[in-house]
């Protein structure tokens, strides 16, 4: 199988940060948000978009 030693890396820093907070969803999240606000960055939130509905095909059976 390939290695990719930045995904590697990447994978690696996750899975520390998550074990520091003993993979917690909720811990991890407010830490990375604490980040966030500590960095000093904004940060931009677009709306969300919708997706064109496509129209379903009909069941012939």
């Amino acid at each position: 199988m390939w290695h990719d030693p930045i995904v590697s890396e990447v994978r690696s820093v996750r899975d520390a940060h998550a074990r520091l907070h003993q993979y917690d969803l909720d811990r991890i999240f407010r830490d990375l948000k604490e980040q966030e606000k500590r960095s000093g960055r904004k940060y931009v939130r677009l709306p969300s978009r919708r997706l064109p509905s496509r129209p379903r095909k009909s069941r012939v059976g």
